[in-house]
C-alpha cells in the first residue's frame, strides 16, 4: 500500500496529533518478522499500518486487520 495522506480539515470533534496537535498525517505500512523460525528464515508475517503526524514526526504502529486506513487515522486523530 502507498503512502496516502490525509489532509482533512480540523473540525470540533478532531483532537489532532498526540503531541503536537497537528491534523495532517501520512499513513503507510511495514513489515517485520515475527520469532522462531519466521525470524531465521525472514519471513515477514507481521503487518502494521504506521500513522504519523506530517509536523512533528509522532508515529502510532496499528496492526493491520485489512481495515480501511480512514479508519485508523480516526483513531489516531481521536
Amino acid at each position: 500500500m502507498p503512502f496516502e495522506e490525509s489532509s482533512a480539515p480540523a473540525n470540533d470533534d478532531d483532537e489532532g496529533c498526540p503531541k503536537c496537535g497537528h491534523t495532517e498525517t501520512d499513513v503507510g505500512t511495514i513489515s517485520t518478522t515475527g520469532g522462531g523460525l519466521s525470524k531465521m528464515f525472514d519471513i515477514q508475517n507481521n503487518h502494521f499500518q504506521v500513522v504519523s503526524c506530517l509536523n512533528c514526526g509522532y508515529s502510532e504502529l496499528y496492526r493491520d486487520t485489512g481495515s480501511a486506513g480512514s479508519d485508523i487515522v480516526d483513531v489516531f486523530l481521536g
